[in-house]
């Protein structure tokens, strides 16, 4: 048996399969580590690596000289105080000489020296603070620090990349102005300093974080308002020019891209946090508030006037504006169709608004009117701010009137050859914003409906197709929209052909339907309705007062008789005898001097007068129709067609006779009994 296993030893053994201990193998892996190729370079990199990391140069400089290099320490002599009599180049020297006893390059110790003095100096207290600015003091000492650095890199004993590492190493101390200084005198750039940090999301981290103190601190500091301004200037300048700059070659390496993202990335987090502020409410002289408002101030043409010559501006405007119009897209159309007139210009925002027209400066009015439409066509949109935007192009562009127009005929082209809804849907969100703005902008919402559907050119008479899509469409509508669009709706209908006039029918009947549940009358509407009012229905009393107002207003303005008024004499008789005129005759002391409201009732009672000419009624028919008083009966002081006031001898008429507005109402509308 022994001869058997001694035979099996053999012929294992002779084979190559022996099993080895575990003493054998771990013996033979580290003869094969230790005579692998580049090994022992790559373990002093390694080690050379880990003591830059952990070094402490001054620790290291007294163990090599003893306690009596404490008067020579690397800190005292960059520090401002202690060395202010002593020469950068004698620093310099003292500086190589350290280096050479070290063994380290005087680059790095350089490096490392400047980086600590320059955290000394921000860190005054020793702990992280909530400042991005130095103080007078700390200005000074960091000036003597950086004037011995320049020299420290013109001759050649300053790395720049090791200095941006140290910095890195105590961020949280690094205030933000120091970071400036060092790039305005070529210490280290800020696109070699931010490029050298590994995380770019702890860096714009950072950036966002101190860019909003900085935009705080700007406000309540007066004494720094010009360094601030630069730094802010400088900052936005580099972002926008490294986010948005035209490549036309491929990139050789991707630190650009890098660069490219994360400026991109802090420029988007500061307006990310300006609309979120603006969303929840802000109050006035806040620090939010202030920092919303000094970081919009920011787009002008005072940060970007050396770059106007480039198309990064623009680009970045146009990036901006479509961040703005896309931001958090949560409401839907009916909330826009029921909330609109709140977001009229009046009632945006101010800084919001101040943003529109700052983008408005860089983008024509034909650039901004083809950016929405290219949003609003690929993009969800927030409808507030695209709302609010078209306000404010139509209040502060004078061109914008015709555009907006041109873009709404295109929408509803669109929306009627291929029955595409969201067209219909902009093209009247567009317009009744607007419009929203008053008729010296944009003309009224009652004018552009009877113009664009009140005749046989309207997009809607191309068949029945398009007649059932626009019915269908106001129908949707009909439980989301003010009462006011309803009653424009009913009193200027579209045109529809005989045969399918039951498609018109059943809409005002649901309409009708509609305004009876919210109480409100179709006759009683007024002449110039107020759409962005906080109120759905005005009592038709206030609103014929503010008619009155309006039409007094326009006759100043033209000096004829408004439109809208002769209108309502023809086709809106009950509101004009019920209600406007009894509001324009309303008793009052005369003026010495006629005024705009006798001269347009002097202008009414003209034009009743041609009416009631001999050639336009009938023979032997007296000047005052049957029924009606003359104006001595009238019982109160008012004004006459001669301007001279008449007072009844007594309250009481001696006969029955109509009230004296019914009277004066039925001699202005004589010409409707012709």
């Amino acid at each position: 048996m022994s001869d058997l296993r001694t035979q099996d030893a053999a012929s294992g053994s002779s084979s190559g399969s022996r099993r080895r201990t575990w003493a054998e193998l771990l013996a033979g892996r580290v003869e094969r580590q230790l005579r692998g190729p580049g090994r022992g370079h790559r373990l002093q990199d390694s080690a050379v690596h880990l003591l830059r990391r952990h070094l402490n140069l001054d620790d290291l400089l007294l163990e090599v000289e003893g306690p009596a290099c404490k008067t020579l320490c690397l800190n005292q002599l960059v520090d401002p105080e202690a060395s202010a009599n002593l020469s950068s180049s004698f620093i310099g020297s003292a500086l190589r000489d350290q280096a050479s006893r070290l063994g380290v390059p005087v680059a790095v110790l350089s490096s490392q020296t400047v980086a600590s003095s320059i955290m000394r100096i921000c860190s005054s207290n020793g702990e992280p603070t909530h400042r991005v600015l130095l103080n007078a003091e700390q200005r000074k000492k960091l000036s003597s620090v950086l004037e011995v650095a320049q020299y420290l890199l013109a001759h050649s004993m300053f790395s720049r990349f090791s200095f941006c590492q140290e910095l890195w190493e105590v961020q949280n101390f690094l205030l933000l102005e120091a970071v400036w200084h060092l790039h305005v005198q070529n210490i280290v750039s800020l696109q070699e300093l931010l490029e050298s940090h590994a995380d770019t999301q702890a860096i714009v981290a950072w950036l966002f974080r101190d860019l909003c103190l900085l935009c705080e601190q700007m406000e309540v500091s007066t004494q720094h308002t010009d360094i601030a301004q630069a730094m802010l200037s400088d900052f936005v300048q580099l972002f926008v020019l490294r986010g948005f700059q035209q490549i036309s070659e491929p990139r050789r390496n991707m630190e650009p891209e890098r660069m490219a993202q994360l400026a991109v990335a802090v420029l988007r987090r500061m307006l990310i946090f300006a609309l979120e502020a603006l969303a929840t409410g802000l109050q006035d002289e806040s620090p939010v508030y202030k920092a919303v408002k000094c970081w919009f101030g920011m787009f002008c043409g005072h940060t970007f006037g050396r770059m106007i010559s480039t198309d990064c501006p623009k680009r970045f405007f146009s990036h901006t504006l479509t961040q703005v119009l896309t931001h958090k897209p949560v409401l839907k159309v009916s909330d826009a169709v029921r909330l609109q007139r709140d977001w009229s210009f009046a009632k945006t925002h101010p800084l919001l608004s101040s943003l529109y027209r700052r983008l408005f400066v860089m983008l024509s009015p034909e650039e901004l009117i083809g950016h929405l439409e290219e949003v609003l066509g690929t993009h969800e949109v927030n409808w507030q701010h695209v709302l609010s935007c078209v306000s404010t192009l139509v209040i502060c562009s004078s061109e914008a009137q015709q555009l907006v127009q041109d873009w709404v005929t295109r929408l509803l082209a669109r929306a009627f050859e291929s029955c595409d809804l969201d067209s219909m849907v902009t093209a009247f969100l567009v317009v009744r914003q607007a419009a929203l703005e008053g008729p010296s902008v944009f003309p009224s919402y009652a004018d552009w409906f009877q113009a664009s559907f009140g005749s046989t050119r309207g997009f809607h008479s191309g068949s029945k197709k398009t007649l059932v899509f626009l019915f269908k469409f106001l129908s949707d509508l009909v439980p989301f929209e003010a009462p006011r669009y309803m009653q424009v709706h009913i009193l200027y209908p579209p045109l529809v052909p005989s045969k399918y006039r039951s498609l018109l029918t059943d809409y005002v009947t649901l309409a009708k339907t509609r305004l009876a549940d919210l109480k409100v009358s179709v006759e009683n509407m007024g002449l110039y309705e107020d759409l962005s009012s906080a109120k759905d229905v005005t009592e038709p009393h206030s609103q014929a007062h503010q008619d009155v107002e309006k039409a007094i207003a326009v006759f100043e303005h033209t000096g004829k008789v408004p439109v809208a008024v002769m209108e309502a004499s023809i086709f809106r008789r009950p509101y004009y005898m019920s209600h406007f005129l009894p509001a324009l005759l309303t008793p009052r002391v005369l003026p010495r001097t006629p005024d705009s409201r006798a001269a347009l009732i002097e202008s009414l009672r003209r034009i009743t007068s041609w009416k009631n000419s001999p050639q336009k009624r009938k023979q032997g028919q007296p000047r005052w129709h049957s029924g009606l008083a003359p104006p001595a009966a009238w019982g109160v002081i008012l004004e006459t067609w001669d301007r001279v006031p008449h007072r009844a001898p007594c309250m009481e008429p001696a006969s029955p006779s109509p009230s004296p507005s019914a009277s004066v109402s039925a001699s202005l509308s004589v010409s409707m009994d012709k």
